[in-house]
Formats: structure tokens, sequence, C-alpha cells
């Protein structure tokens, strides 16, 4: 006869069962913990012999003349061919190498800084950083434009204020990297502005102008740019469009093809060139 297994019975004995499954022994936790601990101990040796691996000058043992304040601090492939290079004292290769400085300090001036924003807010930190530059703007339920004086001085709140809501930047004539457009973002009241005559405004910088937030902008100056047809194409990310200022629509098939394109994606868009605008300004 089948002998028969009470449930609570065959209950407890599957307890029994999982719980010796559950419950390594003593002597695997030991193997595991030391298996653990001599990897720990490997890897804290790894680190200690690769100490070695630091650059020349970042060590505190190391010796540097006054010649490190003109060494580049990325040694790049480039700083590694211009060594291979002959050197090069001519006036003409001096003024190259002192724009090169320039540049690369401007560029790195012009670096979104987050508490500036966290401070002024994004309308403000904008207005800022453009009248420092040389530009001007315009803010909501104003009619004059601020700009700054010669001795660089202009006034503003250094603070946060709900009251002012950038309508209008002009960039024209300034020096402008893409570095520092990011300082041109979240600006929801914008519906004018001008890049006229930035000769370092390209596509790249276009494309982060297109998605910096814009939903009310209807007026876009790039005449005096160096934008191609290629760029035109991230534009309809500014739905409120409505002025395209150009150097010239149909100075290439590639350009007028583009700007066709654009005025059906984004209707009632007009593009128009910019000797029509600013000959108009100038009258």
């Amino acid at each position: 006869m089948l002998k028969l297994i009470r449930p609570r019975h065959l209950a407890n004995r599957a307890c029994r069962l999982l719980s010796t499954h559950q419950q390594p022994n003593s002597s695997s936790q030991d193997e595991l913990s030391s298996t653990v601990k001599r990897i720990r101990e490997e890897m804290a040796a790894d680190k200690q012999k690769l100490n070695w691996r630091k650059p020349i000058g970042d060590r505190p043992e190391d010796w540097n003349s006054k010649l490190k304040l003109f060494s580049d601090s990325e040694q790049t492939s480039d700083f590694i061919v211009m060594m291979q290079q002959p050197l090069d004292l001519s006036p003409s290769n001096l003024r190259n190498w002192w724009d090169k400085r320039k540049e690369r300090i401007e560029r790195h001036m012009q670096q979104f800084i987050p508490e500036r924003h966290k401070i002024l807010g994004p309308e403000l930190a904008a207005a800022h950083f453009i009248l420092y530059r040389g530009g001007a703007v315009k803010f909501t339920e104003e009619r004059r434009w601020h700009r700054a004086t010669e001795d660089g001085e202009f006034s503003l709140p250094n603070k946060f204020s709900p009251d002012f809501k950038v309508e209008a930047l002009r960039c024209d004539n300034m020096i402008l990297y893409f570095e520092g457009l990011e300082n041109l973002r979240c600006l929801d009241h914008l519906k004018f502005l001008s890049f006229h005559n930035v000769s370092t405004f390209d596509d790249f910088c276009l494309d982060r102008v297109s998605g910096s937030e814009y939903p009310r902008l209807e007026v876009l100056d790039l005449s005096g740019t160096s934008i191609t047809a290629e760029g035109l194409s991230c534009l309809y990310r500014l739905p409120s469009l409505k002025l395209l200022i150009l150097n010239d629509p149909k100075e290439s098939l590639e350009m007028e093809l583009a700007t066709a394109m654009l005025e059906v994606a984004l209707a009632p868009l007009k593009i128009v060139a910019s000797n029509v605008i600013h000959q108009e300004d100038e009258n």
C-alpha cells in the first residue's frame, strides 16, 4: 500500500530543504572572503605601480622652469607635429601664434558659467554677456536699446529680476564663438536676433542657436556670417520665424534650393538678401 504524506509534513520537509540550500557553510564563506580580499590587494598594488605614468610636471618632485608658461598642457598631436618642425621666428609666424593664443583665451572666457545663470536668470545673464562684448539688448515694454559705454559700463541688475525679459539681441560685428552661444538660451520672449558681420559664426553655431529654445523668434539676421546651404536645414526648430536675412539667397543653386524648401516648411517665412535690409537701415 502507498504511504500517504500529510500536506503539513510535506511543507515542513520543503522548508528544511530550502534552508539547507540558502545557508552556505562557513568554509565556503571564508574562501569567498579571502578571494575578494586578495583581488582587492592586487588592484591596490597595480594602482600604486601606475603612479609613474603621471605626466611630467604634475608630480610634486618634478622641477619646472618659467618656460612652462608657453607649454601646451593638452599635449595633442598638433603640439607634437609643431615640435617636430624647425623653429620659425618670423614676424608672420609669431603673429599667427599670438592670434591663436588670443582666440583660445577668448573661447575660454565665453564658456557657459552656471553660477551666473543661477544668480541672474537666463534673461539677464544673456544681456550681461552681450553688453559686455559690445552688443545691444532690448527688453520687452521698452523702446530703447541698452548699450555699454566706452568704458564698458552699463546699468542692469546684478541679481534676478522678473521685470527684465529680453525681446531683441544685436550681436553685430562681435567676436562670438561656439562656446559663447550657450549663454543665449531659454529666452522665451526673444523675437529679434542678429549676427550681422560675425565672421566666426558658422553652421555649427547656427545649429546651437536653433536648439536654444526660442519659441517666439521672428527675425534672424545671418548676413556677413560663414553659414552654408547645409546649415540652413536646422532652422526647422524655429516655428515662429518670419524673416530670415542672408548674404544672397541666390548665390548658388544649393543655397537657392535650401531657401526655397525652408520657405515651404516654415510658411509664412520670407528670406531676403542683406543689401535690401541694411541699405534701408543706412538710409
